[in-house]
């Protein structure tokens, strides 16, 4: 999700209203995604090198989020939402960790679409902790590396979408993507819509997956 930053200096307004724009089209995307029958659909919030971002700033997204949690968490319930947070989020600040890990118990049992969010979140990092978990198992193995990712517990990745012009991985996914389909877009994530997302949808099954054959 890029480009929050760049949109608001197009229009001269501050990064965290940028910022703020970001959260409502994370808002109305993942509504889309649910209408459209997605079984999950992964966020890119923040990651480990976001940390190097102004303390300002950093402290803006960490309000954004708290707030997302806050005024999302009903729509979630009754929408039959899982939530599930990948990335080492258990660092960030307590009050923050206590609202995750309320809003994980309370949809946990939901069976409709799992909104994904990385928080704190670097797949450099995510490989190194898997595999050292699967060493301490026994034999290392792409099989048992896999098996202590933060996403095991979810489908495959199938299409990756990448906002704003960026055409990189930017240590997102990176296991994940091995086989996945991508998409990228000049579009900010501001103006990312349900439209957008359609698009690359059906440009994907347009695609044929082959996965290493002929």
């Amino acid at each position: 999700m890029d480009g929050n930053g760049r949109w608001a200096k197009q229009r001269h307004l501050p990064r965290a209203v940028g910022h703020q724009r970001g959260v409502e089209a994370v808002r109305t995307l993942s509504r889309a995604a649910r209408a459209m029958g997605l079984e999950a659909l992964t966020l890119y919030a923040f990651s480990t090198e976001n940390w190097r971002r102004p303390e300002d700033e950093v402290s803006a997204l960490m309000g954004l989020l708290k707030r997302f949690i806050q005024s999302d968490l009903d729509e979630f319930i009754r929408d039959n939402v899982r939530l599930k947070i990948i990335g080492q989020w258990r660092a960030l600040a307590p009050d923050i960790v206590e609202l995750i890990e309320d809003a994980l118990a309370k949809t946990a049992a939901n069976t409709g679409c799992t909104l994904v969010v990385a928080l704190n979140y670097g797949s450099q990092d995510e490989i190194a902790r898997a595999a050292a978990k699967a060493a301490e198992k026994g034999a290392i193995t792409p099989e048992s590396i896999e098996a202590e990712l933060d996403t095991a517990d979810l489908p495959p990745l199938d299409l990756l979408i990448r906002t704003s012009g960026e055409v990189r991985l930017s240590n997102f996914l990176l296991w994940q993507a091995a086989y996945a389909e991508m998409w990228f877009t000049d579009v900010l994530w501001p103006d990312f819509k349900p439209a957008h997302l359609e698009a690359a949808l059906e440009q994907f099954g347009q695609r044929e997956r082959r996965y290493g054959g002929r």
